[in-house]
């Protein structure tokens, strides 16, 4: 039933699906002048988030620590709401909730009243104090106002508990860039605030793993395990974010879990710092290496098969152990599963966004799978995203059905528009923006990245290492099976 418009009274519940009105009755092609995103001064179905919120999501991967943000509240509300749609976790986020007055004689009494209540009612071990768009256009002496910060808070609750409370700068306007940036600059500020004294080296090895959910940090500690290596990883979300329920609980209450101060500390005295993701956390491995001789493993992120053995041979090279013989099972049994299921998957052609080290990931596994990538596009304009893509079509592209296309920012909006020029496509891959793509196109998407909102549970699913890249080819398969395989011959399989 057809809905026009609200009733006053509201909608009952046997009228609440109201179905969509289409504006045109079929597809009219748009204007191919206004189709690239360069050429328009608005944006449509964007394929990032603002800086801001990736800095955010890294403070609370630290045990204790409350992101404190220079803005006004909707700058922590639209945080704090889409954290909550994707790990069903409740996020501590404070603000400096700017008004106009703010707008007028600048941010600096609102740091210094916000940081004061935040740390008399909640005693943080870290505040992350993450600039906005307006803070930062404002032009706001930040460093002093946080040196005037701690003064008044050391005379009024004394020297020594101050000095029990780091307070990191990170600074993410975010009429620029994206979330990887603000997560990237938010890595190299945590490391150059707190990992200052290289005096004791220890055979610990740093994992900074940029934007992953839960289950993907599990698998890496997983790997580690395996390998019998010490790790520090840097942003631990998979206990703050995904968190048990086990109450009684104290207020103020800090979920378990996340990087403790002391371990970031230590970062200097590591023996190697692996950056699963260069664009989200390359920028604090770089720090270490520079500052302190610290070698540095860029990449790539651990999806699929040749990307998860070049971490593991980095990691036993670096440390002298052997890959044991564990892992070359769970190895092994991903190369079976990808023989089981390749006359699925090989020749199929698909479309994947998303943020660049994902996609870069992603297309990889896809090409490995015998897939052909048709387009592919990353959100965050990236200098390397273009030359890294080449690099694996290179590998593969006998193999290809099609030429891909890259598009190295832009919008969903752009993609969409060349997806519909294609004569098939038949699997995207991508995050949960991508579902009006996938209903318009009548193609199946299989969520990968970051926003995953409308689905429960994949934020503790892994897609890193061999099991994860295992449990996300069953995914992909499946995927195909519905909507291409006639359902009376699927138990045939």
């Amino acid at each position: 039933m057809r809905l026009r418009e609200i009733p006053v009274d509201g909608i009952p519940y046997d009228r609440l699906c109201v179905e969509k009105i289409p504006a045109t009755p079929e597809y009219v092609p748009r204007d191919p002048e206004l189709v690239p995103a360069s050429n328009r001064s608005v944006v449509v179905n964007p394929n990032r988030i603002c800086m801001p919120i990736g800095a955010m999501w890294a403070v609370l991967g630290v045990h204790r620590a409350i992101p404190f943000v220079q803005g006004a509240q909707g700058c922590t509300t639209y945080a704090r709401y889409t954290f909550c749609r994707i790990f069903k976790e409740p996020a501590t986020i404070a603000t400096a909730s700017f008004h106009e007055d703010a707008a007028v004689f600048g941010g600096r009494k609102n740091v210094i009243e916000g940081i004061r209540n935040l740390v008399v009612r909640y005693w943080p071990e870290v505040i992350g104090v993450v600039t906005t768009c307006s803070s930062e256009i404002m032009g706001d002496d930040m460093v002093s106002f946080l040196k005037e910060a701690r003064a008044r808070l050391s005379r009024e609750i004394g020297e020594k508990k101050m000095e029990e409370i780091a307070i990191v700068l990170i600074n993410t306007p975010s009429f620029a860039g994206s979330h990887v940036e603000g997560y990237d600059r938010a890595s190299r500020a945590f490391l150059e605030s707190l990992a200052t004294t290289r005096d004791v080296p220890s055979e610990r090895v740093n994992i900074i793993p940029g934007m992953l959910y839960p289950g993907d940090i599990r698998e890496i500690r997983h790997l580690l395990e395996e390998m019998n290596v010490e790790g520090t990883v840097l942003f631990d979300i998979s206990d703050t974010l995904d968190a048990p329920l086990n109450p009684p609980q104290e207020i103020p209450y800090y979920p378990p879990g996340g990087t403790p101060v002391s371990e970031i500390r230590q970062m200097a005295n590591a023996r190697a710092t692996f950056a699963l993701q260069p664009h989200a956390g390359g920028s604090g491995a770089h720090y270490l290496e520079r500052k302190f001789g610290i070698p540095a493993f860029i990449g790539p992120v651990p999806i699929g098969v040749a990307a998860t053995d070049a971490f593991l041979q980095n990691l036993s090279r670096i440390t002298g152990r052997e890959i044991p013989a564990s892992l070359r099972d769970e190895r092994g049994r991903l190369v079976d599963a990808m023989a089981d299921t390749l006359h699925h998957t090989m020749m199929k052609r698909v479309a994947i966004f998303g943020d660049p080290d994902v996609v870069i990931g992603m297309t990889r596994f896809a090409c490995e799978l015998g897939m052909t990538p048709v387009a592919v596009s990353s959100g965050t304009p990236s200098k390397t995203f273009e030359s890294e893509m080449e690099s694996i079509f290179s590998e593969y592209r006998e193999l290809f059905l099609a030429e891909p296309r890259v598009f190295n920012g832009g919008d969903l909006f752009e993609f969409e528009e060349y997806l519909k020029t294609l004569p098939r496509i038949d699997l995207i891959l991508g995050h949960s923006k991508g579902v009006d793509i996938s209903r318009e196109l009548e193609v199946p998407l299989v969520r990968v990245g970051f926003p995953i909102y409308d689905r429960f549970g994949y934020q503790k699913k892994p897609v890193v290492g061999y099991r994860g890249s295992e449990l996300l080819l069953y995914e992909i398969v499946n995927e195909l099976l519905d909507y291409r395989y006639p359902d009376d011959r699927t138990q045939q399989l």
